[in-house]
């Protein structure tokens, strides 16, 4: 597939700059819908959904993980932590890199945190050793010290943080949000239990791959970074029992369908998933999927086009059309896969 075929025109008005408040009043674009029941907002999805469905929610929490750093004579600089590789070292992205010499030390503006610098790896990456005062702990120093970091097309401050977390987030690790789950409240939670779905946990670990585009003319060209998942026993019994039942499984986020669907491909509950969804890829769990609207050229586009086709694009421009608010902070999408659309599901069983 040619990369330009995930390419549309995204205006910088359309790109949300802040989250909406309440979290479940956000605008839910309902594919495979018409008329007034088409447009809706994330509250009413416990209406939306068959009774039986099971929910998957990624628990995984953005680590505060943007750190301002002194340098010693000039300006100051950044270090961004993206994930621990062992020994006390981390990847991460450094700024201005190549001022930053290995085996130096910088210090952060706020906190008892300095950083050990190391190799330059590739794709602007740094390894560095986060060095703590003390008896602190590297979570408390980052909490001290630094930010959540928001992605690169948000410019504007987010007053509490706290909205760049889903109200379920539980482990630690990520750089990015699962954005879908941002628009969930424990209302609606509580509303889709009632209605008698299953809302059940798995973690992945989203990555600054999130927010790359892909750079390759063939879209299957492209290289993501593997990122660590996990899909608790619980969960996937739960899971196999709806297959198994032919009742649906709603994936929340993009980060839900990669975890659930590399428990598929390999058999593995746990592990590091280079997982790059492209159009053909035969879906074996997720039937239905709750997303927020992407970038251009992005592998998260990628899996919306393997998920329900070309019609996407109709789709994102009735979107654009009728206002709606764009990636991270903006609204959502209620897909369901084109195969069950179709009524053929033959294929996932």
């Amino acid at each position: 597939m040619d990369t330009s075929e995930l390419d549309y025109e995204l205006p910088e008005a359309a790109i949300a700059q802040h989250p909406v408040s309440p979290r479940d009043r956000a605008r839910l674009l309902v594919a495979g819908a018409s008329g007034a029941g088409r447009h809706r907002t994330v509250a009413d999805l416990p209406a939306l959904v068959d009774p039986g469905t099971v929910v998957v929610v990624n628990d995984t929490r953005v680590i505060p993980a943007r750190v301002a750093v002194h340098r010693p004579g000039s300006a100051d600089g950044e270090v961004l932590l993206l994930e621990p590789v062992g020994d006390g070292w981390w990847q991460a992205l450094c700024r201005p890199s190549r001022r930053l010499r290995a085996g130096s030390t910088v210090r952060a503006v706020a906190g008892g945190l300095s950083f050990e610098l190391g190799a330059t790896l590739d794709d602007g990456r740094r390894l560095v050793r986060p060095v703590t005062d003390g008896d602190v702990s590297l979570d408390e120093a980052l909490q001290a010290s630094g930010t959540v970091p928001l992605p690169p097309y948000v410019h504007e401050r987010l007053a509490d943080q706290e909205r760049y977390q889903t109200v379920f987030a539980r482990h630690p690790g990520s750089v990015a949000a699962p954005t879908a789950g941002l628009h969930l409240t424990r209302d609606v939670l509580d509303a889709l239990e009632r209605s008698g779905c299953r809302v059940v946990p798995v973690e992945l670990v989203v990555g600054l791959d999130t927010f790359r585009p892909i750079a390759t003319e063939r879209v299957e060209d492209h290289v993501i970074h593997t990122e660590r998942y996990r899909v608790p026993p619980a969960t996937w019994e739960v899971v196999e029992a709806a297959r198994s039942e032919g009742r649906p499984v709603l994936a929340v986020g993009t980060t839900s369908v990669r975890a659930l669907e590399s428990v598929a491909a390999s058999g593995e509950l746990d592990g590091r998933t280079g997982l790059f969804i492209t159009p053909g890829f035969p879906f074996r769990v997720v039937d239905e999927l709750l997303t927020n609207f992407h970038l251009p050229r992005s592998s998260l586009l990628s899996l919306i086009e393997a998920f329900v086709g070309p019609g996407w694009r109709g789709l994102y421009a009735e979107a654009l059309e009728s206002g709606y608010r764009f990636l991270s902070f903006g609204d959502a999408s209620l897909l369901t896969r084109e195969d069950r659309l179709s009524g053929d599901t033959e294929g996932r069983r």
